[in-house]
């Protein structure tokens, strides 16, 4: 089946035609391109032609790293991103217990103590009051810190001497050292554990909807963590499968594994590129320290505003060599959780013990670096997997985290990309919204929707085109990608993004904010079409 897009000011991010009207596609792949004219007269015959009315056109945005899973979870629970007093929080957990059966549980994600106007994050005993037959777990909005109640404890029969996970910290009450209900990091399994797991077509059902999400969003792929929170291996796959291989969602999804799951890849005979050009297996997944949020990004020098703590490694350094040894057995690549630069520092050292494999490792946030470990960073197998969008949910409280001087290469994609660094962009969403064009605003402006400044550490701005191809071409080299999509061009993937204003003849970048998606195109199929 042959189709032509005609009459679209269409980015091919291609220098040898940067931009064409139209585009021909023959079994999901861009044969040729130019004028609409020549097009129609050499390719018009037995085409479906579609009419993109001069509207912009870029190669399929790419989403780096996001987590399709808990996104999807999120249909299952109390939502509380935004929610910006303690008290609000409160009456909405209220509301929500009083839907729910004794016993059942109550879940909720997106809390953020920098938001509240009055006070500080819910007591315990607070908990207690608006949920006290209902065990409650809410995750916040950074995935590494929960809040619960006296009822999860007891179900998850918590005791003062019980083994906390490594990395993990129970937050005790100075005084009464009882647990204030706050869990960090890894602690946070004492209670998940717990939590009756989702059956095959509610995950089902919500990837779905999450798929969809992401198409409305204008992404054609997606490379996400998801077997942590979907039980495992092979039920991950076999959702994923389904909906993609079966029901032909559309949305290409690499599929990072998590490194407690190497023995099962093993047994499956799975491997980095595992599957087809729809559904394939990435690299191993691993944390190496935490987040600023509740300082547990692993810092070289103490944080400013708390001098006596640097933060938590995930694993001494003993246990990360054997993390990625049994990667590489494997001929795996890695992919690492590092905001702290101690933490870059750490993973670095441990590859730089081990020969390269045939994909890249990646090293994922990179948010705190100096001119040594960017120099480590210019690798042709290493991507600083980058999310410019934590910069509009972290500034300015970070600054007060680590100091001004720290922050001249902090966020610092700029300096990440002149150097040579293959930088790749995506949302950590659920972390931030799974939206590209929010990630694309964060890294042209430096400053969140509605502020009105210059912007945070104006000399790391990029320029549009710089953004859009983090979210396009640079976004197929982590995966090995890069000859198959990322641009238009002959042979490649039929992957396009359509937009309702031009993004590069933009006089005001906060005109993204407004900015529709009018069709996602994946293989030269519209798989969602504005309403």
């Amino acid at each position: 089946m042959r189709q032509i897009y005609k009459n679209g000011s269409i980015y091919t991010f291609n220098a040898r035609k940067p931009i064409v009207q139209a585009v021909v596609i023959e079994n999901g792949r861009f044969i040729d391109m130019g004028s609409t004219e020549d097009m129609i007269l050499q390719w018009g015959h037995s085409a479906t032609i579609i009419d993109l009315e001069g509207k912009t056109v870029t190669p399929g945005l790419i989403d780096s790293h996001l987590h399709l899973s808990i996104i999807a979870d999120g249909f299952t629970r109390l939502d509380l991103t935004g929610t910006t007093s303690k008290h609000d929080m409160l009456d909405k957990i209220q509301v929500r217990a009083s839907q729910l059966q004794p016993g059942q549980w109550l879940l909720g994600i997106g809390w953020d103590e920098n938001l509240f106007t009055d006070g500080t994050i819910p007591t315990i005993g607070e908990l207690d009051y608006v949920s006290p037959a209902n065990p409650l777990m809410l995750t916040r909005v950074c995935q590494h810190a929960a809040v619960v109640n006296s009822k999860a404890l007891e179900v998850s029969q918590y005791h003062s001497s019980i083994s906390v996970p490594e990395g993990g910290i129970v937050v005790l009450d100075e005084t009464t050292k009882k647990p204030t209900g706050l869990l960090l990091e890894s602690a946070m399994n004492l209670v998940k554990q717990h939590i009756p797991a989702h059956t095959h077509e509610t995950w089902k059902d919500v990837i779905r909807k999450t798929m969809h999400l992401a198409l409305s969003k204008g992404l054609t792929s997606v490379h996400t963590n998801d077997p942590l929170y979907m039980g495992g291996l092979t039920k991950t796959w076999k959702v994923f499968d389904e909906l993609l291989n079966d029901e032909q969602i559309g949305l290409r999804s690499n599929l990072l594994i998590n490194h407690e799951f190497l023995h099962d890849l093993k047994e499956a005979g799975m491997y980095t590129g595992y599957g087809n050009h729809t559904l394939q297996i990435g690299a191993v997944k691993l944390f190496a320290d935490g987040a600023f949020g509740r300082r547990t990004a692993l810092l070289s020098e103490p944080y400013h505003d708390d001098p006596t703590n640097y933060g938590e490694a995930m694993y001494d350094q003993e246990q990360l060599y054997d993390i990625v040894r049994r990667a590489r057995e494997l001929d795996m690549p890695i992919a690492v959780h590092t905001i702290g630069d101690q933490s870059v520092k750490n993973i670095l050292d441990v590859l730089d013990r081990f020969a390269p494999v045939a994909y890249r490792d990646r090293i994922i946030h990179t948010q705190v670096l100096n001119e040594e470990l960017i120099s480590r960073l210019v690798h042709p197998n290493r991507i600083a997997d980058i999310q410019p969008r934590f910069l509009a949910s972290d500034f300015p409280w970070v600054e007060e985290r680590l100091g001004k001087e720290r922050m001249k290469l902090s966020y610092a994609w700029k300096s990440l990309m002149d150097a040579g660094v293959i930088c790749a962009g995506g949302s950590d969403a659920p972390i931030e919204p799974v939206n590209p064009l929010l990630g694309i605003h964060a890294a042209v402006t430096r400053k969140k929707p509605g502020e009105t400044h210059d912007g945070y550490y104006q000399e790391q701005k990029l320029s549009m085109q710089q953004a859009f191809r983090l979210f396009t071409e640079l976004g197929a080299y982590p995966t090995n990608e890069e000859t198959i999509k990322g641009t238009i061009a002959r042979g490649k993937l039929a992957d396009m993004t359509v937009y309702s204003t031009n993004p590069f003849e933009m006089e005001d970048a906060d005109e993204l904010l407004t900015t529709d998606i009018i069709m996602t195109i994946i293989g030269g199929e519209i798989k969602y079409r504005i309403q």
